[in-house]
């Protein structure tokens, strides 16, 4: 496998790159470090990377870059570029986030139409999904997203899809739920509520605390990734989720065990965008790709946990 892998120094782009040079593929990766966080949290993500064997890194946005270029010799593309984040993509900077998700998605489509990779896997998101389908959520379930976000990331999802059914390129798209571990984003929940411990300050909660999420430890949504590569049927949709429902009350009684550290609530009202509950059937995935996630999230919360701390002090 020659793989290209789109936001390459980020969150699961850095997990997936390691995962795929264990495998034996060679990566070429694309990052174009824009100012969603600060560009030293990305450049530590790509320590284990840069001077590795088989591993090139490229610096440069998907709407400015000789995409062409880039893809020579590539066989498998794994498209995680993204503007990430639902509570910012309202209002003035809905812009950056139809450039980013939309438009860079169609010129990647646009130059693997003219070149024979053998498959496209694209990083959705359980965000498409909205609040009015039926738990656990199906690939089958109509999409009615209630964020920005979510509308761009059902947009390059579709992209995908119309590429594949027009000019075969071979596009399969996994919506991720709820990613977390190391190297997590620090706009991410379990990053800032880790990060307020460290500082001694309350966790701020959005709401009532009863709204649910589907977990996935990285490792877990890296392999699905790579093995959607391989076992992904084209134009498939696949849900990649962590297996179980939690609360936010209940996530914030794990975290005080894991850290053993005491926890205190900052309650504020419920932000406009944040779906109320997510939780994946995932049979399709376990079909098809043999996902089965192997990180529970009291485990994956201590290996973030022990993160967090070693890298904060």
């Amino acid at each position: 496998m020659n793989a290209l892998v789109t936001g390459g120094a980020g969150f699961i782009g850095s997990h997936l790159s390691e995962l795929l040079l264990e495998r034996g593929a060679r990566v070429r990766a694309i990052d174009a470090f824009t100012d969603f966080y600060p560009r030293p949290l990305k450049e530590r993500n790509l320590q284990n990377l840069r001077g590795r064997d088989g591993y090139e890194f490229i610096e440069g946005d998907l709407r400015e870059l000789d995409l062409a270029k880039h893809l020579e010799g590539i066989t498998h593309v794994f498209h995680l570029a993204a503007q990430a984040g639902v509570r910012r993509s309202w209002g003035s900077e809905f812009g950056v986030y139809t450039g980013l998700n939309i438009d860079s998605t169609q010129r990647l489509l646009e130059a693997c139409a003219k070149k024979p990779i053998e498959r496209l896997v694209y990083a959705s998101s359980s965000s498409v999904y909205g609040d009015d389908v039926e738990i656990p959520m199906q690939e089958t379930a109509l999409p009615q997203p209630v964020s920005p976000y979510g509308v761009t990331k059902l947009a390059a999802e579709q992209l995908c899809h119309l590429y594949y059914v027009n000019f075969g390129v071979p596009c399969v798209s996994l919506r991720y739920f709820t990613v977390y571990g190391p190297r997590q984003r620090p706009d991410m929940g379990f990053n800032r509520f880790f990060s307020a411990i460290l500082q001694g300050k309350p966790l701020v909660q959005f709401g009532d605390g009863l709204q649910t999420r589907d977990f996935t430890y990285v490792a877990d949504a890296a392999k699905a990734t790579a093995d959607a590569a391989v076992r992904g049927v084209p134009g498939r949709v696949y849900n990649i989720g962590g297996g179980a429902r939690v609360s936010l009350r209940e996530v914030f009684d794990l975290i005080a065990r894991v850290s053993g550290r005491k926890v205190t609530i900052d309650q504020q009202g419920p932000q406009k965008g944040d779906m109320r509950d997510t939780y994946a059937d995932t049979s399709r995935a376990k079909a098809d790709l043999g996902f089965a996630p192997s990180v529970t999230l009291e485990e994956g919360l201590r290996q973030m946990w022990r993160w967090m701390d070693t890298n904060q002090r």
